[in-house]
């Protein structure tokens, strides 16, 4: 049996944390082992005390173990990454950090994620009154509010720093809802003639540069976690652009394409990305304005013969975040009475 270093994995050719003379250190490498009088142990490694030995070794013992052992040892180690990172999470272990939550859409989702027992992030830029509020009703111990502009990276990054502090936990999911200044006037909305690049431009910095600063701000914790569901927000005008909402669909249609490819690049680490998009929604902040008509058209252009409420379809964002979904990736689901089938 022997004691071998496990100061270096790489093929060294010295290691100063060996002691020749006093060989106790535990050991990954092969290449440094030191013969010792041991007697054999049913565990994998044992400790090097031999008034320890008795039992498995704890944090801070040295430990020695048999050279032969050590691809067993490695391949545990992969199994064991393996099998956490495939390990769903249930959403009343989650820290849900969801943008854009002060109004509208986004407060439906923190709603339905506080109701299914997680911990919410309610992101806001200038709506604090109505985000301090969801937090109450939400509860304190079970919710903050944490203001912050998407498009700021180190914004997102502090944002993210925080809500660690304040739950002891990573953020685990991100529902990305914030959007940029928009107003759904479609009978005002400038054409094909006359729209500006600047327009699309904003929209852009609010889909896009918003997904993909959460996105990397949140990574390094869902990587170590082996375990992370973003969740990006599109919309059904993919398929059917009725309204003239060019910089809209446009920085929508480029989030989809993000989601995608980062479902491909974030798979291994047990991340799944994926988009929830809807229609008319009766009613929030953005829809407030509509006509009814326009309401009784959708309504009847459905196979539900109705118009989806933001609660509806926050339950759909849930399902992304939950264990029935963890083989679901690069996915779009329209979640919209069934008025668009993709």
């Amino acid at each position: 049996m022997y004691d071998v270093c496990s100061a270096n994995m790489s093929g060294h050719t010295s290691c100063p944390q060996v002691d020749k003379r006093r060989p106790l250190v535990a050991c990954g490498d092969p290449s440094w082992v030191q013969p010792a009088r041991l007697e054999k142990s049913p565990w994998l490694g044992y400790p090097s005390d031999p008034d320890k030995r008795d039992r498995p070794p704890l944090d801070g013992d040295s430990v020695s173990v048999n050279p032969v052992d050590i691809p067993l040892i490695s391949a545990l180690s992969r199994l064991t990454r393996l099998i956490k990172r495939g390990t769903p999470m249930n959403i009343s272990d989650q820290v849900v950090l969801v943008t854009g939550a002060g109004r509208g859409l986004g407060t439906s989702i923190a709603r339905a994620f506080a109701r299914e027992g997680a911990r919410v992030v309610v992101n806001y830029l200038n709506s604090r009154e109505s985000a301090e509020a969801l937090v109450e009703e939400l509860g304190g111990d079970r919710a903050i509010a944490i203001c912050a502009d998407v498009t700021d990276l180190q914004q997102v990054q502090s944002l993210v720093a925080e809500a660690q502090r304040h739950f002891g936990s990573s953020v685990t999911t991100v529902v990305d809802n914030a959007l940029a200044q928009f107003t759904f006037n479609g009978d005002d909305r400038d054409r094909a003639e006359t729209i500006r690049w600047e327009s699309f431009r904003s929209q852009l910095d609010g889909s896009l540069r918003g997904a993909l600063n959460t996105t990397q701000a949140v990574i390094p914790g869902m990587r170590d976690a082996g375990f992370g569901r973003i969740i990006t927000i599109g919309t059904n005008l993919f398929q059917n652009p009725v309204v003239p909402y060019h910089d809209y669909i446009a920085a929508k249609a480029a989030l989809l394409a993000l989601t995608r490819t980062f479902a491909v690049d974030l798979g291994p680490y047990g991340i799944t990305v994926n988009m929830a998009s809807g229609g008319l929604l009766r009613t929030t902040d953005a829809s407030a304005a509509t006509p009814e008509a326009v309401f009784d058209f959708v309504a009847a252009s459905t196979p539900l013969g109705r118009v989806v409420t933001p609660a509806e379809f926050a339950d759909a964002v849930l399902f992304f975040a939950s264990p029935w979904a963890r083989s679901v990736t690069g996915q779009n689901l329209v979640v919209d009475g069934g008025l668009v089938k993709d």
